[in-house]
């Protein structure tokens, strides 16, 4: 099985001649299809809603494709519910889940009128104290704790995560928002990351309706929707097979029928959070070979580092390439492919066998959609490239603006250093890039 791009070479040439490399490039045909099969497929459940993870892709151009779909928002930070403010998503199209959260992440929440979704067993006095009450709609997250199997593969270990509340912490968590005003309930939980199964859904299904049937019964509580949260994965490997969702939002619909119905609970809303899945395979990052070295091993120098896609750098994760123009060709020559950082982990492959690459050849580092520019850093004083959306009907727009080192020295202006600044950008040519952007700003 073969990984192809969304892009051509052809297509690169051209967006090169305004753009130079590095940068993401998205697929908008893509995403669109995407999330049209999603709805289909939990189109079964009248109030499903999906709320897309904005820290996996925090750029408004592409969250306002999937609001034309009802998506809303899962936010994590202020930040995060800033921008979601900022593009019009208020009111209960945003899900706040947040850990260890900052009393004034809380106080923006309920501002904005967000469904707080509350991570631990103490935030509920926390939250109380903050904002003054208990909303009359809020939601807890839950962790069973153990292993969490599917038949004897093991998935993920919940247990060993920092998140959630205990089964018993649950019921109680229940009981006591019950008793401070909360009408309305929701439960939460991610119990594996990045499943490549179709089974992980249904079996997170089972799992959540259960223990809402035993919530409502014990407690007495109305529960209004159950949030299956993310880990829905994608192929980054070229032998695993992709996810289908509508297979998945059946196998959930069989569950729902199985264990909520008889309940007298046919009402409940499914929600979702996805982030990989939605964005995942429709972003790629453009690099260009710029060096070749041949000592212990060979190497590949490209104008891109970990700053622009750090997850092979800091979990060792696979991310396929493609040598633009050669796909074709042998994959014959083994290389570490490698950015300019300080770290000798800035590495995008190790060993990996690729067709013989040449400088000045373009390489496509796939399913960057999510997970990749939102998790860039500034070590070595590196700047983020941009962002640019390769649209339905073949033309790119930038939809966010490489950074400059203007961006960089910003948070310096309180010091002498500043004004040092400003004097080298008045002494320096006006280089152009990206039209009228400056090296220290436009």
């Amino acid at each position: 099985m073969n990984k192809t791009p969304f892009v051509t070479k052809e297509q690169l040439d051209e967006i090169m001649k305004t753009y130079p490399t590095p940068f993401h490039l998205y697929d908008e045909k893509g995403i669109r299809e995407n999330v049209k099969a999603l709805r289909e497929a939990f189109s079964w459940n009248e109030g499903y809603k999906e709320y897309f993870a904005v820290k996996a892709c925090p750029n408004p151009f592409l969250i306002d494709i999937l609001r034309e779909y009802d998506c809303g928002c899962d936010c994590s930070s202020y930040t995060e519910l800033m921008l979601s403010d900022a593009i019009g998503v208020k009111g209960q199209d945003i899900m706040f889940s947040s850990n260890d959260t900052p009393a004034e992440d809380y106080v923006l929440a309920e501002k904005l009128g967000a469904i707080i979704n509350l991570d631990d067993f103490t935030h509920i006095d926390f939250l109380e104290k903050t904002i003054g009450y208990i909303p009359e709609t809020i939601s807890c997250r839950y962790n069973p704790g153990g292993l969490f199997k599917i038949s004897n593969d093991i998935m993920d270990n919940p247990g060993d995560a920092k998140y959630g509340m205990t089964t018993e912490q649950l019921f109680e968590a229940f009981k006591i928002l019950k008793s401070k005003g909360a009408k309305e309930f929701g439960i939460h939980a991610f119990l594996a990351s990045n499943t490549v199964t179709n089974d992980y859904y249904p079996m997170l299904a089972k799992v959540l309706f259960e223990q809402a049937v035993k919530l409502q019964k014990e407690t007495g509580v109305h529960i209004k929707f159950i949030n299956l949260s993310g880990g829905i994965g994608i192929p980054y490997t070229p032998d695993q097979e992709p996810n289908d969702i509508r297979v998945i939002g059946e196998g959930v619909r069989r569950v729902y029928e199985e264990v909520l119905v008889p309940a007298g609970m046919g009402d409940v809303a499914i929600y979702t959070e996805l982030g990989r899945f939605m964005m995942g395979p429709y972003g790629c990052l453009v690099t260009t070979a710029i060096h070749e070295k041949h000592t212990h091993k060979e190497y590949i120098g490209v104008d891109a580092c970990a700053v622009d896609l750090m997850r092979p750098a800091m979990y060792g994760a696979y991310h396929h390439i493609t040598v633009m123009g050669k796909e074709d060709a042998p994959h014959d020559h083994k290389y570490d492919v490698t950015g300019s950082l300080c770290e000798n982990n800035d590495k995008f492959a190790i060993d990996r066998m690729l067709p013989e690459i040449e400088k000045g050849d373009y390489l496509v580092i796939h399913d960057t959609g999510a997970h990749g520019f939102a998790m860039g850093y500034s070590y070595n004083g590196k700047l983020k490239h941009a962002e640019l959306l390769l649209k339905e009907d073949g033309s790119v727009q930038m939809i966010r603006r490489a950074e400059r080192p203007a961006d960089y020295f910003a948070t310096f202006d309180c010091f002498d250093i500043g004004k040092k600044l400003i004097k080298i950008k008045k002494d320096l040519p006006s280089q152009e890039i990206y039209g009228n952007i400056f090296l220290f700003g436009s």
